[in-house]
């Protein structure tokens, strides 16, 4: 649907495009000879052939954006830089198509040394689209960096260079001394591609050495003559741009001189006798777009076409009608798209692109807003010290914290927002990123700008598109946590028809799970849903039916991706360091290395004239806790209740729990009692298997052993546990509820489970501090796992001062429900 409305001087007229979500959008085409009267069409094509591809575009870009969303992957590391002999603790955030992904369960990061060579594989459940874990460095690591991608099995199926990936800087008590870098490399790019002779285009440059980092330049722009057409210079981190216009037969060059006094020549080559160009401005509200084809052009440049695309989704499509006049403006109103990377598509009147410029839409579509609030700040040794965090968006949020030693941490230049924005859109290396996302200054903007110039970007293949052909999926989503499957060998496949493997996992804590698979005709078997930390070890067999586990071999895995250590990758061009390096940040870790020896060596050599061993009597709740809870439903983090003795007066479990769980609100009693927490039900389990409210209703209290109440939020079997979780166990005759590990008359295996995690250890200092060890702890608090909603919008934290630091950062960062992104940074001194 085309409506015209050309205004009495003939300057310009409006066209509104009926497109996608039936919205109608505005594009103002601005001519500069008055009274030329345009015709210009949405796609107005005239020949069968040419409405069938830009038809098959369309529907193709849908399956794409619909079958094949991308995920993408941000790391919260507990700070920027370690020492060897450090745990490395993180927080894991997975968006699709800038939401919450509901693709992947699974998360998989890998540990490279600085030759590239695997030290360890971790793999982790995603929860709410999220993760956490950490990484022992090892004490005698010798290397100046740890390099980490992190991915899931459904990124595979992209190219590469979009995972996850980051080298962080490991300092192993040695100052890192400045060399002289390697020769400097300066590379060109046309704005629209490609250069075409007789037409104005910008050419942006990107001045660099081997490692990536960027280097300063200044120059001319020259021809074959040697006359000089331009000076350049670096605008920002080794970028900057010039115009050329190229003439047929000339040769350019740019002659330059780096910061380090060396001269090198770049030659400018690849100028195409005929196309077209494409230049790209944008403010707040519109993006400034001009066309320019060869004057010579054949038929096919004189009725073009452009796309203008997000995310594989279609935005705008304007057609072009060039016949009369060889360029064009145009204005596309851009405040309502996303935040985010939009590229724009210049195709000839057959559908082959010529030019493509990509640039970068900033409405402020992409972050909440989070406060931190100081309310007891004592940086004495050993101080308490308070805050909250507030976020007034109703919104459910997923958050992670980090209090470090200011003084010995330099800022990340990465952040939330340049790893989802910018490092999973784009190609190459972007010095310093989160710099971009300080301000919405023009100064940062224009130099985001050469960004986008500089770097190579996720490209549609158009002629897959034409011809009809769907992605290319090499591997599935993971959409579930574990499995056990396997195989089974050694016999033929017939005779294991209609039979069925019983399965036995024993974990180290003795707690057992049994499990049930069929076996298919081929002999294989899968049960989904599997879920343990470290490993188990399994015990199988067939059922009813002894011969057959005599006679077979079966194959156990796990259904994840497994790399062995010792594997080795490209690690491609990111600098082992971020550039500039922080001598005093580097002496502060020194200091902080040195002092952790010290006292390692101190306690060693310790002699003490008389050693009292006090111990204690472990309490009946304790006892409980040992006899009953297993893996990840042990511990002490929560409340705890000992029902043994059956005088509890209360109608039933829930009425019982009213009032003595802050923050849990239990309405009505027996099976139709509902229980709210954080804004949500927490999850029910009874003797650590999920259950529900009335299941678990009507079990008489003279029956339930033990009671625990975990806080927001528990992970226990994968699923659910943003409103905590409630586990009921019932009494068990006579002995301990975990029984030998051994089980008669079956095989039996080892089986890796996910990556065991180390909890981060917040101490607790009162009145008898001085009896504690020297404290010199770089992160002085990590918490991965920070929530709040409409009826809580805030997460108070306390965390103590080490003995040494006098300057502290906190830093926050986090998604909503909604896709949406927030940091927040606070130096408290």
């Amino acid at each position: 649907m085309v409506k015209n409305s050309q205004q009495n001087n003939g300057s310009q007229f409006v066209l509104l495009c009926k497109l996608q979500q039936t919205k109608y959008l505005t594009v103002k085409i601005v001519q500069s000879m008055k009274y030329l009267k345009v015709l210009i069409g949405c796609l107005i094509l005239l020949a069968s052939k040419q409405v069938a591809f830009s038809q098959q575009l369309d529907s193709m870009m849908n399956v794409y954006a619909e079958g094949a969303p991308k995920e993408k992957i941000h790391l919260h590391f507990d700070r920027p830089r370690y020492n060897t002999g450090d745990t490395l603790f993180y927080k894991a955030y997975l968006l699709a198509v800038n939401e919450p992904s509901i693709l992947s369960k699974n998360l998989y990061v890998e540990w490279y040394d600085t030759a590239g060579v695997l030290v360890k594989q971790t793999v982790s459940p995603l929860y709410q689209s999220t993760a956490k874990g950490s990484f022992e460095i090892p004490s005698n690591y010798n290397g100046g960096f740890l390099h980490v991608k992190a991915f899931t099995r459904w990124m595979l199926n992209d190219d590469i260079a979009f995972l996850f990936q980051k080298n962080i800087p490991v300092n192993g008590g040695n100052l890192v001394s400045a060399k002289l870098p390697a020769p400097t490399k300066v590379d060109v790019f046309p704005e629209s591609g490609m250069l075409v002779e007789g037409l104005n285009s910008r050419v942006a440059f990107k001045a660099y050495h081997n490692s990536g980092l960027p280097v300063k330049i200044k120059g001319v722009l020259i021809d074959a003559q040697k006359k000089v057409l331009d000076s350049i210079k670096v605008q920002h981190d080794g970028m900057g741009v010039f115009v050329l216009k190229p003439i047929a037969g000339q040769q350019y060059q740019l002659n330059w001189t780096d910061e380090f006094g060396r001269s090198g020549v770049t030659k400018i080559t690849d100028i195409k006798p005929e196309g077209a160009v494409l230049t790209v401005r944008t403010n707040n509200e519109k993006a400034f777009l001009q066309f320019e084809r060869s004057l010579n052009a054949g038929p096919s440049f004189k009725q073009m076409n452009l796309l203008v695309h997000m995310n594989q989704s279609l935005m705008y499509k304007v057609g072009l009608k060039m016949v009369d006049k060889n360029y064009q403006r145009a204005e596309i109103p851009i405040e309502e798209l996303p935040t985010g990377i939009v590229q724009f598509t210049l195709f000839t009147s057959d559908w082959i692109p010529v030019a493509e410029r990509i640039a970068f839409i900033n409405n402020h579509t992409h972050d909440f807003s989070a406060k931190i609030n100081s309310l007891t700040t004592n940086l004495n040794k050993r101080g308490l010290n308070r805050f909250e965090i507030i976020v007034s968006d109703t919104t459910m949020t997923n958050m992670s914290v980090a209090v470090i030693d200011a003084n010995a941490n330099e800022t990340d230049p990465h952040s939330i927002y340049s790893n989802f924005l910018l490092a999973s859109e784009i190609k190459g290396y972007v010095h310093n990123p989160s710099y971009y996302f300080q301000s919405d200054a023009d100064s940062i903007t224009s130099k985001l700008d050469l960004v986008m110039m500089t770097n190579g970007w996720r490209k549609i293949n158009w002629e897959q598109l034409k011809a009809g052909v769907g992605p290319q999926l090499k591997y599935m989503p993971e959409n579930d946590f574990m499995s056990l499957k396997g195989s089974v060998f050694g016999i033929k496949p017939g005779m294991v028809k209609d039979q069925q493997l019983n399965f036995v996992l024993a974990a180290k804590d003795s707690s057992k799970n049994l499990l049930f698979a069929p076996i298919d005709a081929n002999g294989s078997f899968e049960q989904p849903g599997l879920f343990f930390y470290d490993t188990v070890k399994v015990y199988y067999g067939f059922n009813n039916n002894s011969k057959l586990s005599s006679a077979t071999q079966v194959k156990i895995e796990n259904g994840l991706l497994r790399k062995e250590n010792g594997a080795k990758v490209n690690l491609g061009t990111i600098p082992p360091v971020w550039g500039g390096v922080d001598s005093m940040a580097i002496a502060r870790m020194n200091y902080f290395l040195k002092e952790q020896e010290r006292v390692r060596k101190l306690m060693e050599s310790a002699t003490l004239s008389e050693v009292v061993v006090k111990t204690r009597t472990k309490s009946k709740i304790e006892i409980l806790d040992e006899t009953y809870s297993s893996g990840l439903f042990s511990g002490m983090n929560g409340y705890s209740f000992d029902l043994t003795d059956g005088t509890v007066a209360a109608l039933d479990i829930f009425t019982f729990l009213q009032g003595r769980v802050a923050g849990l609100q239990v309405t009505g009693n027996g099976p139709s009692a509902t229980l709210t927490w954080r804004g949500g039900a927490p999850d029910v389990y009874l003797n650590e298997l999920r259950a529900d409210v009335p299941m678990v209703a009507n079990i008489p209290l003279a029956d339930i052993a033990y009671l625990k109440v975990f806080r927001p939020p528990f992970f226990g079997t994968g699923g659910g546990g943003a409103s905590g979780a409630i586990v009921i166990y019932t009494k068990k005759g006579g002995s301990s509820s975990k029984g030998s590990q051994n089980v008669k008359g079956m095989e039996s295996t080892i089986l890796a489970g996910y990556s065991r995690f180390k909890e981060f250890y917040n101490p607790v200092y009162d009145k008898s501090a001085a009896s504690f060890n020297p404290d010199t702890r770089n992160t002085l608090y990590w918490n991965p796992y920070i929530m709040t909603n409409k009826r809580s919008p805030r997460y108070p934290v306390d965390f103590y001062n080490n003995d040494v630091s006098t300057k502290l950062k906190i830093v926050l960062e986090g998604i909503n429900a909604q896709g949406k992104m927030t940091r927040v940074v606070k130096i408290l001194e």
